[in-house]
């Protein structure tokens, strides 16, 4: 009897482990803005605070990615991957003694959100160093041809986690840990995933042709639109593109300006979900959990499953977008009923869903194929900045009246959806 190549299983467990590290290190992170409003709440600190928690790790996961993917390609993928992951879990697990001190008194809430903040930056700094490594090894275990589908596949994991993490969630808000109890589990879930890299995952080679780019910050409403996909299969090149350039500036302002109003609305859903249903937080946290699991849901299945299905062109993508995320917003600031608000947060989201992939495809068929990685790298760039000022911006509207930043984004949705008829030439095929 012939015995089956030795090979085959050790690259399905290497892919296994590389898909769990997107899965993980996105998911926690959503999992954990899932809870935070209901924590801020107990705690007593402002809703801006919070938001603004986020968007610091944001921010420095923007600055950190592309240092990463530059630097894996010298120091080794393996490496990147181990850092990452313990980045991940250590900022989790300080997260959660941090918040399960605050929620007992025994750190005053001023104090807690200080530390958390400052744990949160460790997620933001090394956790960005997982991504493109992952992505690095795994193409260069794939030969040209699987390459592109390959990455998809793994760059989905992030786009699964937006979903598991706010699902999740609510099964671990457990007697004696409360609204942390969640980040007990993800920091558990992180620790275990590196003890299984260490083991399993082998050491690779630095300086081969293959490589990985910078990943957008996973977060509420950012699910991804296969940007770094690009810009690591692309071939790398010397040339460079300006952000002025009118090739791209029109689908960039429209990325810009539509993943702020995303960014908005995310970040407030909690908030809104705990102020309309009037629960008190820990009760409410599996409603905050179901509304943002159908909001990330809608996403992908428009995703995965309609734009496929539908074939329509990256103009018709944005405008088809637009028009569903201005009506799901106006519908969100109206509804008062848990049902209503995730279905409105639904359509919203199935209209950024929509969007966002014909606003990453329009910019990439505005140029030539020289210029490929270097407008996917822009495109990243715009979507991490959308969740660095948007959330808090989001939240601000959100103390002046609660149906603010849902009335903000349909605005900017239309007036966009205006200007995307107007200014965005129909992609040539």
């Amino acid at each position: 009897m012939q015995l089956a190549d030795p090979e085959v299983p050790r690259v399905d467990r290497h892919f296994v482990l590389l898909f769990a590290v997107m899965l993980v290190i996105g998911a926690g992170n959503t999992g954990l803005q899932s809870v935070m409003p209901a924590i801020g709440r107990s705690l007593g600190v402002p809703d801006g605070v919070i938001a603004a928690s986020f968007s610091v790790s944001a921010l420095v996961w923007v600055i950190a990615a592309p240092f990463w993917a530059r630097r894996s390609d010298r120091t080794g993928r393996r490496r990147m991957v181990l850092l990452g992951v313990a980045g991940f879990s250590i900022s989790v697990l300080l997260c959660a003694v941090l918040l399960t001190l605050g929620v007992r008194g025994a750190i005053t809430p001023m104090a807690t959100i200080a530390s958390f903040i400052a744990a949160r930056v460790i997620y933001g700094l090394f956790g960005a160093a997982a991504p493109p490594a992952a992505q690095a090894i795994l193409a260069s275990r794939t030969s040209r041809a699987d390459r592109t589908k390959a990455l998809t596949l793994l760059a989905s994991a992030f786009g699964l986690g937006t979903i598991l993490g706010p699902a999740v969630a609510p099964f671990f808000v457990l007697p004696g840990v409360g609204l942390a109890g969640p980040t007990y589990f993800f920091a558990l879930t992180g620790f275990i995933l590196l003890a299984a890299v260490w083991v399993w995952l082998p050491d690779d080679m630095p300086g081969d042709a293959s490589y990985g780019a910078a990943t957008s910050y996973p977060s509420i409403g950012g699910n991804l639109t296969g940007a770094s996909v690009t810009a690591a299969t692309s071939e790398r090149s010397g040339a460079t593109l300006r952000w002025t350039d009118p090739r791209v500036l029109p689908w960039t302002l429209v990325g810009l300006v539509m993943g702020h109003a995303q960014a908005m609305t995310g970040q407030a859903m909690g908030f809104l979900v705990l102020d309309r249903l009037a629960l008190p937080p820990v009760a409410a946290q599996q409603s905050v959990g179901l509304v943002l699991m159908i909001g990330a849901g809608a996403a992908l299945l428009v995703q995965w499953g309609l734009i496929p299905l539908l074939n329509l062109k990256p103009r018709a993508l944005v405008v088809l977008g637009l028009a569903l995320a201005a009506a799901g917003c106006v519908l969100t600031s109206w509804s008062t009923s848990l049902y209503g608000i995730a279905m409105a947060f639904g359509i919203a989201s199935a209209g950024f869903g929509f969007a966002r992939p014909g606003y990453t495809a329009g910019s990439s068929l505005a140029v030539g194929p020289s210029l490929q990685g270097v407008v996917a790298g822009q495109v990243t760039s715009v979507n991490g900045a959308a969740f660095v000022l948007g959330p808090s911006i989001g939240i601000g509207l959100y103390q002046i009246a609660k149906p603010l930043p849902y009335l903000v984004a349909a605005a900017l949705c239309a007036v966009l959806l205006v200007y995307a008829l107007r200014a965005l030439q129909p992609a040539k095929t």
